[in-house]
């Protein structure tokens, strides 16, 4: 609960700033939602690996520089091609926070946004460009995935 309202804290004071009254309101605000965290998610029900998911985060970062950077040349470039449409990725994460959280990731690849499960339970990814070898790319997010949360 500490670790958890500290860096929750840590956030809030990040954004908003170290005045003395934003300190008082981000100090019951990060209790309040450390405490909420806790019956939301409770401790052990997802395993981290530090160094995994910083690994993790500092792709994402990548991924979401590279995402702007093709959605401004498909903007500025129009000739660029596009097919869009869906696929499906059937990933070998079991259902739960780990798998939600790779699914939440996938939007930062460059013209994609995850859009649920299909029948089989593949996740449905629609692309700006389905002749692009994006499940490639899914396979490598979802194995720096698993390091992370597994």
């Amino acid at each position: 609960m500490v670790a958890r309202t500290a860096g929750l804290f840590l956030l809030w004071s990040t954004l908003i700033g170290f005045g003395l009254t934003d300190a008082i309101a981000g100090a019951l605000t990060s209790l309040v939602a450390a405490r909420s965290s806790l019956w939301l998610l409770p401790r052990g029900t997802l395993r981290v690996r530090p160094g995994g998911a910083i690994t993790l985060a500092l792709h994402l970062v990548g991924q979401a520089i590279g995402a702007g950077i093709d959605s401004a040349r498909r903007a500025l470039a129009p000739s660029l091609p596009i097919q869009p449409g869906f696929i499906a990725y059937p990933t070998r994460l079991p259902a739960g926070l780990a798998r939600d959280l790779f699914a939440a990731t996938t939007s930062l690849l460059p013209g994609t946004l995850p859009s649920g499960n299909d029948h089989d339970g593949a996740l449905l990814v629609h692309c700006v460009d389905v002749d692009r070898p994006l499940a490639a790319k899914l396979a490598h997010d979802e194995a720096r995935a698993a390091r992370a949360f597994g």
